[in-house]
């Protein structure tokens, strides 16, 4: 699907219908036919476009005949089930001499908020601050999501004080796996940032570089949180991992307790139970006499074994 949008006239957003100088192209999940058709009419890289449409593609910045492409890694979430999972895709931007193009496999909030109107101060025709915004709205989108993920950390923890149920264990194995896919692209991303700081790839200008400067702090703050969480989880995984082993040795000891205490009436029962003479089998209270010696012997070992803290 392709979106066209300009603000050239009054510097208001709209939708067009045709590429024009200074308009912004946006491709989700294009055909073959839409990838030829902008190819053609911008004489864009075909490289540069393709290069989003892959899920596995290494963020990188490059440049060729008067064209950039900045690739970056943007959070999104997908539902799984009962739940949902956060992961990352790579949104390719490509700016050429009069247009800036962005491409996507998937719809997010991060382009949609753009042509909400939700980004103040955003004008198609500038194209590097408009590149500097789009990467801004994305570590700050981290950030959004990494907070999310904490609260559901929070949320699936006090569950799991309550019940040691596998459900509340795999939901914290997709937390973890979340904050792994965040923490390898916010990294990844963190590389093309400097690059674009240290390199003139990309054209700055002086009311730029600020811009710059605060999506390189927003990226590095979206990382330390990252690892803060992932630490915690660490641990938080490692503790209920403790806890459920401790449990399951409770609970091993005090089956094997009750298993010692109802042993003593079958001993001695398999012994009066045997065909040879045994003690009080010619009394007339023999009976109620070994069940009480039973009774006492348990009672004995019952103590003992509560003196010892095994029940």
């Amino acid at each position: 699907m392709i979106r066209i949008f300009s603000s050239a006239e009054n510097n208001k957003l709209k939708e067009i219908d045709k590429i024009e100088p200074g308009a912004w192209i946006h491709l989700l999940e294009p055909t073959e036919e839409e990838i030829v058709s902008v190819r053609d009419e911008l004489g864009v890289e075909d490289e540069f476009i393709r290069a989003a449409l892959d899920e596995e593609e290494t963020v990188r910045i490059d440049a060729e005949n008067d064209q950039q492409l900045v690739l970056v890694d943007i959070p999104i979430v997908r539902p799984e089930r009962t739940s949902f999972l956060y992961s990352t895709l790579p949104l390719g931007i490509v700016i050429t001499k009069e247009n800036i193009i962005t491409v996507c496999l998937e719809e997010t909030s991060i382009i949609e908020d753009f042509w909400n109107g939700i980004v103040r101060g955003f004008d198609t025709q500038k194209r590097y601050r408009f590149l500097l915004q789009l990467l801004y709205k994305n570590a700050s989108k981290y950030l959004q999501y990494l907070r999310q993920i904490d609260k559901a950390q929070t949320q699936v923890e006090n569950a799991l004080h309550k019940s040691m149920r596998n459900r509340e264990l795999i939901q914290m194995l997709k937390i973890e796996k979340s904050l792994v896919f965040f923490s390898t692209s916010l990294k990844a991303n963190e590389v093309v940032l400097e690059k674009m700081l240290k390199f003139n790839v990309i054209k700055k200008y002086p009311d730029d570089m600020e811009l710059l400067e605060d999506v390189i702090i927003e990226n590095k703050q979206a990382i330390e949180m990252g690892n803060i969480y992932r630490d915690i989880l660490s641990g938080t995984m490692d503790a209920f991992a403790s806890v459920i082993s401790n449990n399951l040795n409770i609970v091993m000891k005090l089956l094997a307790s009750i298993t010692i205490v109802l042993s003593v009436p079958t001993l001695i029962a398999s012994l009066w139970g045997m065909n040879v003479p045994v003690p009080f089998t010619d009394h007339p209270h023999g009976f109620l006499i070994v069940i009480l010696i039973s009774v006492g012997i348990s009672i004995v070992a019952f103590f003992i074994l509560w003196r010892k803290r095994m029940f």
